[in-house]
């Protein structure tokens, strides 16, 4: 089984920082560093690294060709990705102390994404694969429908969150991976169990992770409930963490383990990357998992 992972790729300036910075304040970072990054990117990575077999499809500007070879070294299919004549996708990030972040983002060309382009990628894939998408390009809707469409699974990671997200056609969605903050915008619910059975209510065909941070995962799928407790590491950097376990919860998937054996590799995996700097070089190989 193969995964067509449609995703921004962005690149990351990383910037050390005591505090995160507040409205009106203007602080002195103590490191500042370049990374591959983007959920997309991230996430193409982690499944690589997972082993899996993984396409990108995606947009850089030609400043950011280096990107697609930096997944390519990674192991990663980058047919898929097209060098368009719009600027690439950047994220300006912030990293205290504490290991917690602060991201703003310009899209650039991940908001590019043409309907041919889809259709392009998706034809290349096989009845049975999965699509995973995240929120970081345009057109979600249509590759949803488009890939659903094609008999492939389509597994959703709706963030960063935003209005748009509810009028997705979720229906289509075989695999739902979003956090806390996600879960609640899209249900309105503050509980993470009333989170998880409002949206086992709402589409009971889905499989459906609720990633808690530090405290591990609620997964429904079917008469099945799992819960994981987190791996106890020391915390440097929480970026990409969330990706690091969906790569590789999704590479054990495509594998056909069982529901719990992803969920719980999935959480170790996340914690070796929380226990490093960076976005894709905090990514551990499956060996060390």
């Amino acid at each position: 089984m193969r995964v067509l992972n449609f995703g921004s790729l962005n690149i990351d300036y990383v910037y050390r920082v005591a505090g995160i910075v507040r409205p009106g304040e203007t602080i002195s970072s103590k490191s500042f560093d370049t990374f591959a990054g983007g959920k997309g990117a991230n996430q193409s990575i982690a499944l690589a690294k997972a082993g899996a077999d993984v396409s990108h499809a995606g947009k850089v500007g030609a400043e950011g060709r280096w990107l697609a070879d930096r997944l390519s070294d990674s192991g990663v299919d980058v047919s898929n990705i097209k060098v368009t004549d719009d600027k690439t996708g950047h994220a300006i990030i912030q990293v205290d102390d504490s290991g917690e972040n602060a991201i703003f983002l310009f899209p650039g060309a991940n908001m590019r994404i043409e309907q041919e382009h889809i259709n392009s990628a998706v034809g290349s894939m096989d009845d049975g694969d999965i699509v995973l998408l995240q929120n970081e390009i345009n057109y979600i809707s249509y590759i949803i429908e488009t890939a659903h469409a094609a008999g492939m699974t389509v597994c959703l990671n709706p963030a960063p969150f935003d209005d748009s997200v509810p009028d997705y056609p979720l229906d289509k969605v075989g695999i739902l991976v979003l956090n806390e903050t996600e879960g609640r915008g899209l249900t309105g619910k503050n509980e993470n169990e009333r989170i998880l059975d409002e949206l086992k209510k709402r589409y009971p065909d889905c499989v459906i992770v609720l990633t808690l941070g530090a405290a591990g995962v609620l997964c429904s799928s079917g008469s099945e409930t799992i819960a994981v407790p987190g791996e106890k590491v020391k915390a440097v950097d929480t970026t990409a963490a969330g990706d690091t376990f969906i790569g590789y919860f999704l590479a054990l998937h495509s594998e056909g383990r069982l529901l719990r054996d992803c969920l719980e590799t999935a959480c170790k995996a996340a914690a070796i990357c929380v226990t490093r700097r960076g976005a894709t070089d905090s990514i551990p190989e499956r060996a060390e998992v």
